[in-house]
């Protein structure tokens, strides 16, 4: 079940079986595959930040490539259509409804955890990100789905109100406990918004 409180909405979505990064993807992985380090902070093992959700597509493109699986997006040179092939055996953004299930990993509350426990935040992020997998993971072994950075997931928003905008969710460094939520929903510009507390994970289709 998602919900939306900006409209007062809930909805039940269905999820086909998938495979969820165990970590948000990092610097080091990102320029191995794309040979670029766009990152605010430096550090190797620090997630990747000040990515646009374009950017991501396109990283999971190639990391498709270089793995020798079909890659899931059709990109065009410009702009921000994007075409999804949902057949694709290689790597995506993961959709909203698959982050907040894998993030939740069978609780049932708005946490898995004390978030000093599992997540990087203000009161304790010192103003940067940190290191993936410092924190304690969730039950399903998932580390970092709340704190350090927000995630790119592969929905677009409210088109009818905001157009190509997609989803982000999971909080970042720089939010208050009230921003790191499981049930969090926030969105932004896919090609436009790049910040330093915003990066990605990835997801497959499980074969």
């Amino acid at each position: 079940m998602l919900r939306d409180d900006r409209i007062k909405q809930q909805w039940q979505v269905e999820i086909a079986p998938f495979c969820l990064a165990k970590y948000p993807i990092t610097q080091a992985v990102y320029a191995a595959i794309t040979h670029e380090s766009p990152s605010t902070f430096t550090g190797a093992q620090n997630p990747v930040e000040t990515v646009s959700w374009r950017e991501a597509v396109r990283f999971c493109n190639l990391l498709s490539t270089a793995a020798g699986l079909r890659p899931c997006y059709l990109l065009e040179a410009e702009g921000e259509t994007v075409q999804l092939d949902a057949a694709a055996n290689g790597y995506r953004l993961p959709t909203e409804a698959e982050w907040e299930y894998a993030c939740k990993a069978g609780t049932s509350g708005s946490r898995y955890g004390e978030i000093g426990a599992i997540a990087w935040y203000k009161d304790n992020a010192e103003k940067t990100t940190h290191p993936v997998g410092l924190k304690q993971p969730n039950a399903w072994g998932l580390y970092d789905m709340l704190g350090n950075v927000w995630e790119w997931c592969s929905n677009i928003y409210d088109e009818t109100v905001y157009g190509s905008y997609r989803i982000i969710r999971g909080g970042g460094w720089c939010d208050e406990p009230r921003g790191c939520l499981a049930t969090n929903r926030r969105r932004s510009h896919p090609t436009q918004f790049r910040i330093d507390d915003l990066g990605f994970r990835v997801a497959r289709n499980k074969s």
